[in-house]
Formats: structure tokens, sequence, C-alpha cells
């Protein structure tokens, strides 16, 4: 089995921790630039020398720093609390430096926290966390503009981080829309290949149980008719239909054994198999023999050089031509048909044709013609059923094989 390919470094790293990292440096560089080492920087509106100062704002300070380091840490795990507590944390950073009005490098640790809530909530839940981080900014900007609280130094930075904010929903509810987008695609790819493995199992015990009951019947009706007076016959008959029934239950065994492996917590080892192959061209000969015997003479006509098939050609070719001789058992009228296999280069040419007149005619209404046009579609071939012109029924496959298969 093929490993998985790791994800690049930066992808692997939690949300958490960007939003930690980014919110501690935000923090740790004014400290060390204003107040430990304040000789480059001796004055800042943002981060005054003495702003931290007072047990107060440093108590406040320590307070911010662990609501947002736990919500960091629970931020993959549950982020609707942790969104609340970043956002509380970077609320709190204002009043421990005596601000009015939002730090903004630390909102951007806010602004990654709502992404990856918008990326894994429903739409209600973000929209609401954002806009609870909008009412924030208002809550600082407002009072500033319309009450003249605190100092106006220049452009105000709340309306920058609003558009931030708008962005940072944004990409998130994009990451989430992509996530949805590809786990509908995983359900329909899921859905899909149970329905084709539906359509498959369904093809293979019709091609089985119909072509093995017409010649059941076919086998019971003739020893009912010689049993008093050739019982040898009628012996020989029963022989045929003790045959064709343990080849159908040794096919129906297999493809019970194909399903029991493709169970969950089913082990490969403990499921019997059965010895027996699946069927393909090299089988054809045989089911003539079985079908000749039954009372209608099929002969075989093989062009071309025969040499070897994938398995999903050749034995969708095989279910081809015995669908193609049940119908004439069951449908045609006829006590004979021939079965052409041209062996060419490029293709698999498949004709069976009969001069019958029976109600089979009709008979496109079916699954048998049904399942014969799907296996030759699935394989990218040609098909085609129909009345003769002079007469009797014709079936037709050419079913394309792969260049370099000799």
């Amino acid at each position: 089995m093929a490993a998985t390919p790791r994800l690049p470094l930066l992808k692997r790293i939690p949300p958490g921790v960007w939003t930690a990292v980014i919110w501690c440096a935000a923090t740790v560089y004014p400290v060390v630039d204003y107040v430990v080492f304040p000789t480059a920087h001796e004055y800042s509106y943002a981060y005054p020398r003495h702003g931290l100062d007072s047990y107060a704002a440093q108590a406040l300070l320590a307070l911010a720093t662990v609501l947002v380091l736990a919500g960091s840490a629970l931020l993959h795990r549950r982020p609707r609390p942790a969104y609340a507590l970043v956002l509380a944390g970077t609320v709190l950073l204002a009043p421990a430096w005596k601000q009015t009005e939002v730090v903004g490098i630390q909102f951007v640790a806010v602004c990654v926290a709502l992404a990856v809530l918008t990326a894994v909530e429903p739409r209600r839940v973000s929209l609401s966390a954002a806009a609870a981080t909008l009412g924030v900014l208002a809550g600082f900007l407002l009072p500033r503009v319309l009450f003249g609280v605190g100092r106006d130094d220049g452009t105000p930075s709340e309306p920058f981080m609003a558009l931030v904010v708008v962005i940072a929903w944004l990409v998130g509810y994009q990451v989430r829309q992509s996530r949805v987008h590809a786990e509908r695609l995983r359900t329909q790819a899921a859905a899909q290949a149970v329905t084709a493995e539906r359509l498959r199992i369904a093809r293979e015990l019709h091609d089985m149980v119909a072509h093995t009951i017409g010649i059941v019947a076919l086998q019971a009706g003739a020893a009912r008719r010689v049993i008093d007076t050739r019982p040898e016959l009628a012996r020989e008959a029963l022989g045929e239909v003790e045959n064709a029934s343990r080849e159908t239950l040794s096919g129906l065994r297999r493809m019970l054994g194909a399903l029991r492996r493709a169970e969950p917590g089913q082990d490969p080892e403990e499921t019997p198999l059965d010895p027996s192959p699946a069927p393909g061209l090299a089988d054809i000969d045989r089911l003539a023999e079985r079908t000749t015997a039954a009372g209608i003479r099929v002969e075989v006509r093989w062009q071309g050089e025969r040499h070897t098939l994938p398995p999903e050609i050749d034995m969708s070719a095989y279910r081809i031509v015995q669908e193609a001789v049940t119908n004439v058992v069951r449908h045609a009228g006829t006590r004979s048909c021939q079965v052409t296999v041209d062996c060419r280069d490029e293709e698999l040419a498949i004709e069976v044709v009969d001069s019958g007149n029976g109600p089979g005619r009709t008979a496109a209404t079916g699954y048998g013609l049904l399942g014969m046009r799907e296996r030759v579609g699935l394989l990218h071939g040609e098909f085609s059923a129909a009345p003769r012109p002079e007469g009797g029924f014709r079936v037709a496959a050419r079913l394309p094989v792969p260049a370099g298969v000799r």
C-alpha cells in the first residue's frame, strides 16, 4: 500500500500554534522595545514608557496572555470557546497599556482564530463571531468619535482591523466551502461506486442463473419425455442438469466469497475461496457443448490468432456470448445458432446470430440485453442487438484490446 505523502511543514503546524506565536510576538516586542530597553524609543502613543509600571497593568497583561494561550490550545478541538478566549485576551491588552483603542498587531491573532472557526463551524456561528468582533472594534472607536474619549493622534486603527476581520472571515468561509465540496464529491464517488458494484453483481447473477435455468429447463423437459422409453437418455439429461447446477453454484460461491472479503473487519484468510477460476473465452466451446446437449446446436467459429486477454475483457466476452445464447434458448424458437469470435490486433469482435422468429425479437426490454450493453460500455466498446433482415436475430460486440496485449 502506498504511503500517504506528508504535508509541508508549515501546513503540519496547528492553527492554534500560529495564533499563539503571532500574539506572543506582538506582545513581547513592545515590552522589550519600550519598557526593557527604551533607549531607542523613549516614547510611543500605543506603548507608553511607564505603561506597565503598575501591578494592575502587569496583572492584566498576564491575564490576557493566559487567556490567549488557553484559547490557542483549545482552538483545534473547541473553536467556539477558544475564539472567545483569544478575543477576550486581546481586548484586555488595551487597558493593560492604558489605551482607548485596540492594539492592532495583536488583533491579527484574533483574525487567525476567526478564520479557523469559520472554516469548521456553520455559517451562522461564524457570522455571529465576526459580528461580535466588529462590535468590539466599534466599542473602541465610537466613544472616541462621538464623545472625544481618549486622544486622537491620527487615523484610527479600528477601520483597518475591521477590514482584516472581514477578509479573515472570507478566507475561512472559502476553506469551509472547499471542504464541503470535496466531501460532497467523495460522497458522490462512494455512491457511484456502490451503484456500479450493485449493477455488476446484478449482471453476474443474471448471466449465471438465467443461462443455467434455461439449460436445466431444456434438459429436465427432455428427461421427462424419455424417462420411460429411453432411461439412459434421461440419465444423461439429468447429468447435464447436475453439471450445470454445480457450475452455477461454484460461480455463486466465488461471488459471495469476493463480497465477504469486501466486508469491513473481514479477514481474507478466514474467507473460503472457490477454487474454480472466473469463466473466459476458453470456456465457450464447453458452453456450446452443454447447450447443444440440451437441444440447441451452437456452432462456434474462431477467427484470427487467439491470445491472452485482460481478465475483464476475457470474462465480459464470455458473458456476452453466454447471455446471447441464453436468449436463443429461451426466446428464439430455433434449434441452432452461430457464434463467431474474431481475435484482431486491436479489438475482439463477437457475433451471435440465429434464424429464429420467436418472441425473443422483442426482448430488448429485458435485463439481458441491458446487461450486455453495460458490459460493453464499461470497456469502451460498441454493442448492437437487432433483428436480421433475412430473419432471426443478431447480437454483436466489439471490445477494444489495450496495445501490447498479445
